[in-house]
């Protein structure tokens, strides 16, 4: 089973930037891939960008050119640079991992990370 721990959420003005970390317990290169959701207040846990084994990346439209992610192979760690954040960007930030095993796949999460974009 894969743990995640996240950190690096807070507080920002709008406009400001953060950097999410996502460290896992286990060698990220074995994993098929890795990402960032959110989840706003009444709303649904939205995919923001993700990153596969071979380091093909893949965004939200809504933070496309704002938003990048990326990866330490060596820490086993997964960034999201956050950059020019709107408070819209308001959410619990979740890493995600899928790993694949037997054919089939599973998905792990980690416990979240709160995002506020003052206006």
């Amino acid at each position: 089973q894969v743990q995640l721990v996240e950190s690096g959420g807070g507080l920002v003005q709008a406009g400001g930037s953060l950097r999410l970390s996502c460290a896992a317990s286990e060698s990220i290169l074995s994993l098929k891939a890795m990402g960032w959701y959110r989840q706003a207040p009444g709303k649904e846990r939205d995919l923001v960008a993700t990153i596969t084994r071979a380091g093909s990346t893949n965004y939200a439209d809504s933070v496309k050119g704002r938003f990048t992610i990326s990866r330490d192979n060596v820490k086993n760690t997964v960034f999201l640079q956050m950059n020019s954040l709107k408070p819209e960007d308001t959410a619990v930030y979740y890493c995600n991992a899928i790993e694949v095993l037997l054919s089939y796949e599973y998905n792990y999460w980690g416990q979240g990370t709160q995002v506020t974009v003052s206006s």
